[in-house]
């Protein structure tokens, strides 16, 4: 069997053949049922060309103005970047860079690496750095938030009509339509892209054939999800480190999640925003932004803050905890629902971010000089690192900790 044949479960470790699957279907873990990989339209013509209309309309998104506002002959208006400087020159530098990270610097990495990548394929070879750009588009989608600040905008909008008048500009539209052409790019998986590159000219790696029938010998990348026997110490393919289990997972995911529970603490207590006008200066936390919307006369927008800001973190903080808990007892309690509860919390982690970009773009707008001017608090500081520390907490989960002490002989995984 050749080693592209062979295909491990991410979550559980079960090792399966890999076979075909037309276009919108999924092959699924025996199992945990966790998707193995996607059928897709593998034509890298029509992949570049996706692609490069998302470059596109990410340019346009970035640098024009998202929406403006006019009130008693003022107005102000805001693009992304213009709103992270502003974050910036108010003391905010470690909110600043994580909104830059998130909504520009890694979406730009994703769709760079893949336009690169998809026109060197469709001109039929592979390009310098191949499997470096495949392994920089898996680490940047894992971050890019393109689609929580779209919900975020709009959000904003709708407390803005309140204070004054909205006018929409193309930087708004163009972030609609970015978050609709991400949905189909990132149906182009990387590993994909590498069995496509696998038989075209162009510099790789030594490649080796495997026949080993001890699968408990067997590892798997990662990043490219090649199977390599257990002697290689890295990948034959894109060079990542190979690894039974992810180091000292259990220990690494309690210290970010501790260190996540010990700011969630000032990040609700503390304001997350300064209201500056004639009337005053006003604290906002998360919870009075929650009411804010709701004695508005926007319960649905108060569900959704609430929602991501208060219990998403809350319940993320319980899961991990959780399933870090029952991995270190080698616990073989319930092992596919806690697989499932892991998928879950991987989903909605990024979702917290949504009260952060909402911040973001008021403090952007709200500038009318002396009439009033919002600035951000202590408290986004805090809720914004407690949104970093469980994602990276739940990374450094390995979910294959669920299935080691549950006794399947007959399976093979690795």
């Amino acid at each position: 069997m050749h080693r592209y044949d062979l295909i491990s479960c991410h979550d559980c470790g079960v090792l399966h053949r890999r076979r075909p699957v037309r276009p919108r279907e999924k092959a699924r873990c025996v199992r945990c049922r966790s998707v193995l990989y996607r059928g897709i339209h593998s034509d890298a013509s029509r992949m570049a060309a996706i692609t490069l209309g998302a470059v596109f309309t990410f340019l346009i998104a970035q640098f024009f103005p998202i929406v403006e506002l006019e009130v008693g002959g003022y107005s102000s208006s805001a693009t992304l970047l213009g709103a992270i400087h502003v974050l910036w020159t108010e003391q905010m530098q470690l909110v600043a860079v994580v909104v830059f990270l998130f909504t520009m610097l890694l979406p730009a990495v994703e769709l760079g690496a893949l336009l690169y990548v998809t026109l060197s394929l469709r001109a039929g070879h592979r390009p310098p750095g191949f499997d470096h750009l495949l392994r920089a588009v898996g680490m940047a989608r894992r971050w890019g938030m393109t689609e929580v600040l779209m919900i975020g905008i709009l959000i904003t909008i709708v407390k803005m009509t309140s204070l004054a008048e909205v006018v929409v500009q193309p930087g708004l539209f163009a972030f609609g339509a970015l978050t609709l052409m991400l949905a189909v790019v990132v149906s182009f998986d990387p590993k994909i892209l590498w069995n496509l590159g696998e038989h075209l000219p162009g510099p790789r790696r030594p490649a080796q054939q495997v026949v080993h029938d001890d699968k408990a010998q067997l590892l798997a990348c990662h990043s490219c999800g090649l199977v390599e026997p257990a002697h290689h110490r890295h990948c034959a393919r894109c060079g990542t480190r190979l690894h039974r289990r992810h180091p000292d997972s259990v220990g690494r995911t309690w210290a970010f999640l501790l260190a996540a529970a010990i700011l969630y603490i000032p990040a609700n207590l503390l304001p997350v925003m300064y209201t500056h006008s004639l009337f005053g200066k006003e604290d906002d936390t998360i919870i009075s932004g929650v009411v804010y919307f709701w004695t508005s006369g926007s319960p649905a927008l108060a569900a959704i803050i609430f929602v991501a800001s208060i219990v998403v973190p809350v319940l993320k903080l319980a899961s991990l905890a959780l399933l870090a808990w029952t991995a270190q007892r080698r616990s073989r309690w319930r092992p596919l629902q806690r697989t499932m509860l892991y998928r879950i919390v991987e989903f909605v982690g990024r979702w917290s971010m949504l009260d952060i970009f909402v911040i973001t773009l008021t403090v952007a707008l709200v500038r009318f000089q002396s009439l009033a001017v919002i600035t951000a608090g202590p408290g986004a500081l805090a809720f914004c690192a407690v949104v970093v520390l469980t994602m990276i907490a739940s990374m450094q989960f390995d979910p294959r900790l669920i299935w080691d002490p549950v006794e399947n002989r007959g399976e093979k995984h690795v």
